[in-house]
């Protein structure tokens, strides 16, 4: 794939989030590497300070640093700063930070040589995984110690993961082929400033939660027809009056999805209720403003990709000057922990109302369907206790999904006084989109349950292809049995994209937020 600084695509995005995909920085990208490179020499060789090439580095600016020792300057940073702590950022993530740092330094504005770039670009290639703690950013001067751990690998000082283990760097990149990598002058500072982590963790949940919203439309529909649900809420004159996009294309999928069904037109003759619950009737509302607000962030985290958020920033010469170099605070990853709340709220709220509509299922006065979805109940307890643990999956997400950004501590002796946490903000949104999953695959059980006892009715032919999907993993339950390797084999489909292959076969449907 050719890494073309600034214009990366979503789907670029995503298909390096899979692996598999050997990167080559486009030529084009070439000269204004060297010219941003020319600039940082100069200033090196240089008397004037300049902060990142020849002063230290936060409270520390005002601190000279003699020529003959700026490239120790940048080691000692890389090595001050790998502080980490937890667990290991997983192979997806990394591949992305790599990729994005590599496509960030190389817009030309700096000042790094081109042999950083290629390091990058070669231990992404190789499928070499540096061994990145997950915790100990704030989000701003950068996502400083988890970029320094994966710089130190490059320096064959660190560590890789392979294989699920740590393995010493200078190793692991002797049997690659590949160089350390030896800093000059502002290239340990750029190669840890900025927001690559915090993006590349955000676009993983992003694309991990895709398949999950996917199956989360399967799904509510399937519990549309379990409880004999109208399909008039999903008329397209009613989103067409509010004009909200995501509300409007879920509708679409809605009316798709029950499209032909024998239990929608059995609910046409003769049912006296009026309207259904909000867990059934505002599904395109609810649903929809989820997509909504992951559709921007979908926008955002592209931009934040293709951005240069190192500091500071090298402006190449001119006919009227030389270059500069210019101090800023694109490093600020605020954006990027206003989108990862946002979607946050997103991925509580579709496990939210698919708890309530688990909920409906069971309650016999409100679905009509037998109590806890057994035909015996008393003897059978049903879905009663899944129901609880689906209650208590809701409930977690509840408080995963207090806004990080809100919070902030000052750094660096007060000197970094205002911080995004934008790295938290997008790393617990994994466990949110886990739970969130096997609330759906709970519902899935459930639902199937539920249009079971419908029969000889049948729903349309796509939930039809949903229910023989399931229970060619999960056989029927006319009485209770260990349902935990159930709820398992369910989720498992939810997330890993097998019930969204069945949605994504349905023609002339909006796409979501990733691109065609």
């Amino acid at each position: 794939m050719l890494l073309r600084p600034g214009q990366l695509s979503l789907d670029e995005l995503q298909a390096i989030h899979q692996g598999g995909q050997p990167l080559m920085v486009d030529p084009a990208a070439l000269p204004g590497i060297a010219a941003s490179a020319a600039v940082v020499r100069r200033a090196a060789e240089g008397t004037a300070p300049v902060y990142g090439v020849n002063t230290g580095f936060g409270k520390l600016a005002s601190t000279r640093i003699s020529e003959a020792d700026l490239a120790t300057l940048q080691l000692n940073l890389i090595r001050s700063h790998s502080v980490g702590v937890g667990e290991p950022l997983a192979p997806p993530v990394l591949r992305l930070v790599l990729a994005l740092k590599a496509a960030s330094l190389a817009r030309g504005h700096s000042g790094v040589r081109p042999v950083v770039i290629d390091t990058l670009i070669a231990v992404h290639n190789a499928g070499l995984c540096p061994w990145v703690p997950c915790q100990g950013s704030v989000g701003a001067s950068g996502d400083l110690a988890p970029l320094a751990h994966m710089t130190l690998a490059l320096l064959g000082e660190g560590e890789f993961l392979v294989d699920g283990q740590k393995r010493p760097a200078a190793a692991v990149l002797a049997a690659a082929g590949i160089a350390p990598l030896q800093l000059a002058a502002k290239e340990g500072l750029a190669l840890i400033n900025g927001t690559q982590t915090s993006t590349a963790l955000a676009l993983h949940a992003l694309l991990s939660f895709e398949p999950v919203l996917e199956a989360a439309l399967l799904i509510g529909a399937l519990t549309v027809d379990a409880a004999r649900g109208s399909d008039g809420p999903f008329d397209p004159r009613i989103h067409a009056l509010r004009g909200q996009p995501g509300q409007i294309d879920v509708a679409q999928y809605y009316r798709s999805l029950l499209g032909g069904s024998q239990i929608r037109q059995s609910h046409q003759q003769g049912d006296d209720r009026v309207q259904d619950p909000y867990s059934l009737r505002c599904q395109p509302q609810v649903v929809g403003a989820c997509l909504d607000s992951l559709r921007h962030a979908a926008l955002v985290l592209v931009r934040e990709a293709n951005a240069v958020t190192d500091n500071p920033l090298v402006f190449a010469a001119t006919d009227a000057a030389d270059g500069e170099l210019v101090s800023g605070g694109n490093f600020h990853a605020e954006p990027v922990a206003l989108v990862a709340d946002a979607c946050a709220l997103a991925i509580a709220e579709v496990g939210a109302i698919a708890e309530r509509r688990i909920a409906m299922l069971i309650d016999a006065g409100v679905s009509r369907l037998p109590p806890f979805l057994t035909a015996d109940p008393g003897l059978n307890s049903g879905f009663m206790i899944a129901h609880v643990t689906a209650a208590a999956l809701a409930s977690e997400n509840k408080s995963l999904a207090h806004p990080a950004s809100v919070d902030s501590l000052p750094t660096s002796a007060n000197q970094e006084d205002h911080v995004s946490m934008a790295t938290f903000a997008a790393r617990r949104l994994q466990p949110m989109i886990a739970n969130t999953a096997h609330i759906l695959g709970i519902e899935w059980l459930a639902a199937a349950q539920g249009i079971e006892f419908l029969r000889p009715l049948q729903s349309s032919a796509v939930l039809e292809a949903a229910h023989a999907l399931l229970r060619s993993r999960s056989p029927a339950i006319p009485q209770d049995r260990y349902l935990a390797p159930d709820i398992e084999a369910a989720t498992a489909m939810v997330r890993d994209g097998t019930l969204a292959s069945i949605l994504r076969s349905l023609p002339d449907l909006p796409a979501l937020w990733t691109p065609a």
